[in-house]
């Protein structure tokens, strides 16, 4: 069913973001990233407290691909 849109403003859109609006029939990355990032890291917000008294990182990864983008068109 299409969709009807009113007006949008588009300011940025990174290296590999996708901008969708309306219908679509395939959208596919072309790059992926991974992020390690320590406890609390993402956490946004007016006042957030955290008590994280030993907080460790794992970065080892034992899988060679997590997200195949060798096809995508």
């Amino acid at each position: 069913m299409p969709a009807i849109v009113g007006v949008i403003q588009v300011i940025n859109v990174g290296s590999s973001g996708v901008v969708h609006i309306g219908d679509v029939f395939k959208i596919s990355p072309f790059s992926t990233s991974k992020t390690f990032a320590g406890a609390g890291s993402f956490n946004t917000g007016q006042s957030i407290s955290l008590y994280n008294a030993y907080s460790t990182t794992n970065t080892n990864d034992s899988d060679g691909v997590d997200q195949p983008v060798a096809l995508n068109l």
